[in-house]
Parts: C-alpha cells; sequence; structure tokens
C-alpha cells in the first residue's frame, strides 16, 4: 500500500497495489487483483443496490464519490519455469481510497497529483478498441535509424509531414527556471492516435529532435525483428520470443523499466498496453545514447 498525506500531516489517500495489497471489500464486492470486468459489474450491482453512482474516472475504470473509491488496473506478473518473474497477460485490479474531501475528483487533489500525476496521461472512457492485425499498416525498422517514415533527429514539423499533417492529440513537456525567474517549456512528447504512435524528443542542439517512437499496442502499425510481430500481440509470447532470439544470436540483453526486454545492441524494448482485462504488446525504438540522456 501507500499511504498519501496532504498538511498536517494529515492522511488524504490510500492506494494499494494490485500485486501485493491487502484485500479490501466494498460490502460484500472484493477490490484488489481481480478481472477488472468482473469487478466493475460487481460495483454498480452493489452501487445499484445501496443507491449510490458509478462514474468512469481517467483510466476508464468505476469510480464512486459515495465510496471515496477509484478503481484502476496493474498489469499481472508471474513465474517463469526458471523461477524468474516475467509478465502476464492479464490485468487485475487496483484501487485508491480518499477521503471526503477528494472524493469527488480523487486524482485532482493536490496530494495526490503530487505522487500520481495524471493530468497528461491519456484518457480512456471504458472502452480498449484493438486494430485488427490485418488492418494494421506494415512499418519497416533500421535500428538506431529509423522505423517507418520518422528518422531519428526529425524537427517536430518533419515528424508531422511524415505523418501526413497529423495533429497531436496531445504534447507533454516540462518547464525549466532559471535563476532570474524566467522559463521556457522544453517538449518531450507528442502522442499521434491516428498513427498509434507516440514520438519522443530530446534537444542535442537547442531544438526538440526525434529520440524515440512508441508504437502503441492496441493501434500502431506493425513492426517485425526478423520475422517476430512486435506490436498488438501476447506480451508473454513476444517477451519468449524475443529472449529467445536475443539469446540465439548473442546479443546483449536489457529488461527496460516497464519489465520489457530488448535487444541492447539495437535500442528496442516490448512494451505493454492494456486492452480492458487483457495486455498487449508495443514497442519502443530509441536512438543511441537516449535512454542515459
Amino acid at each position: 500500500m501507500t499511504a498519501v498525506y496532504g498538511p498536517g500531516p494529515l492522511l488524504v489517500a490510500v492506494a494499494v497495489d494490485a500485486l501485493s495489497g491487502p484485500q479490501v471489500r466494498v460490502g460484500d464486492v472484493g477490490l484488489i487483483a481481480r478481472v477488472p470486468s468482473q469487478a466493475r459489474a460487481d460495483i454498480h450491482d452493489l452501487a445499484r443496490r445501496v443507491g449510490v453512482s458509478v462514474r468512469v474516472n481517467w483510466s476508464g475504470d468505476p469510480e464512486v464519490a459515495a465510496w471515496g473509491l477509484s478503481m484502476g488496473a496493474a498489469q499481472d506478473w508471474g513465474l517463469s519455469p526458471d523461477g524468474y518473474a516475467e509478465r502476464g497477460d492479464v490485468m487485475i485490479t487496483d484501487a485508491l481510497l480518499v477521503g471526503t474531501a477528494p472524493a469527488e475528483d480523487p486524482y485532482a487533489a493536490t496530494p495526490v497529483i503530487r505522487w500520481h500525476d495524471v493530468r497528461d496521461v491519456e484518457t480512456n472512457s471504458g472502452t480498449w478498441p484493438v486494430t485488427l492485425d490485418r488492418d494494421r499498416p506494415r512499418w519497416d525498422w533500421t535500428a538506431l535509424e529509423r522505423v517507418g517514415p520518422l528518422r531519428f533527429g526529425m524537427t517536430t514539423h518533419q515528424v508531422a509531414a511524415a505523418l501526413h499533417g497529423e495533429v497531436p492529440a496531445n504534447r507533454r513537456g516540462r518547464h525549466q527556471w532559471s535563476q532570474h525567474g524566467a522559463g521556457q517549456w522544453y517538449l518531450s512528447e507528442e502522442r499521434f492516435d491516428k498513427a498509434g504512435v507516440s514520438a519522443h524528443y530530446w534537444y542535442p542542439d537547442g531544438i526538440p529532435a526525434l529520440a524515440a517512437v512508441t508504437v502503441h499496442g492496441r493501434t500502431g502499425p506493425q513492426v517485425e525483428w526478423d520475422g517476430i510481430p512486435l506490436i498488438g500481440q501476447k506480451v508473454s509470447e513476444v517477451d519468449a520470443e524475443v529472449i529467445r532470439h536475443i539469446e540465439e544470436h548473442g546479443l546483449g540483453r536489457l529488461v527496460h523499466c516497464d519489465g520489457g526486454p530488448g535487444p541492447e545492441e539495437l535500442n528496442m524494448s516490448v512494451r505493454a498496453t492494456r486492452a480492458g482485462d487483457t495486455v498487449v504488446s508495443g514497442a519502443r525504438f530509441f536512438a543511441p545514447d537516449w535512454e542515459n540522456h
């Protein structure tokens, strides 16, 4: 669990972890480590019985102000036959529990924002459509150079042009303040929903240059590595195939911050994207030294 404190310090919220947190119940409904759709159905049923309303929160999960409850979900993990931790293909529920004051909008409460700021995260309506593989465009990948039409080093204008002029659905960045109080905003990411990719930037020459591309698992183009389809597949199967290929070809293997494997020399990692109760694979491709920048 994570305890979130406000001024005082006074306890404002408790976040219960999907993998290791205790079971928490509202009435006769268990909330933690469950199949999200089943937990959602039980929450709606209990809410109808006791006469409270249920809404959808930023992640597409149930939120009940009367109970100070905002549900979420995390990818399940298990153990491989060799005893190593490995990513699974399903989601299990977690929960944020808050007091009366922040219950109307838990993730807008200042202490919660400081713990987990989701204001710039892509919101979900509660549905997770996945593009069929036959309907995905095919992109080539040249390690350390480009993926599809996106070449590392491109400016933001060149990225947009390569994506047929698509306007980003969201842009993320950071402010950097000088000692005189003047600040500058630095772009770090643009999300292109139609193309199904996100572009990540760095500033080697003072202007944003493309440093990495994340291909979204639900909607992105298909990219292969030596015949292994990386996008929109079962994460456990892609992880296993990528690890096997790395070992067979004597490559170095890295495990990235979200647990995804990738070949050290090729600057690629397998990503995991929620698709309702399940998880599908995506991938991130990046320029040399970008992750260490």
